[in-house]
């Protein structure tokens, strides 16, 4: 189960680009074609969180379409796998979209103890 690593990666980006602020959530760009299975990776989100900044934290994930552009006739589509054929029936299709996994963004508190009125 790769989406273990992937987690923990986040996990520790997230920490250390928020320097250990609450992170009230984690917003991921998954890509249908990047092999990740977001159910797993939210539960391994949820263990790689624990006892961190990130623990409790929402994770909101964007799915992102696999699209690809037909090297044969230049027709773009809709892609569901690397195997896809181009309607024209090329199976030469080069991937332009759906293969990302990257954070987009990342919701910190805010710490209000030391702000004066």
């Amino acid at each position: 189960m790769h989406e273990l690593s992937i987690a923990q990666s986040v996990v520790g980006a997230v920490v250390d680009h928020t320097g250990g602020a609450r992170v009230l959530s984690v917003r991921l760009e998954i890509g249908a074609l990047s092999g990740v299975e977001v159910d797993a990776l939210r539960f391994c989100f949820d263990l790689a969180a624990r006892d961190t900044a990130v623990d409790g934290a929402e994770l909101v994930v964007e799915r992102v379409a696999g699209r690809g552009r037909c090297r044969a006739c230049a027709a773009e589509a809709d892609l569901d796998s690397f195997l896809a054929r181009c309607p024209c029936g090329s199976p030469d299709v080069e991937v332009t979209a759906g293969e990302q996994l990257r954070i987009r963004d990342v919701e910190v508190a805010r710490d209000v103890r030391n702000v004066r009125v």
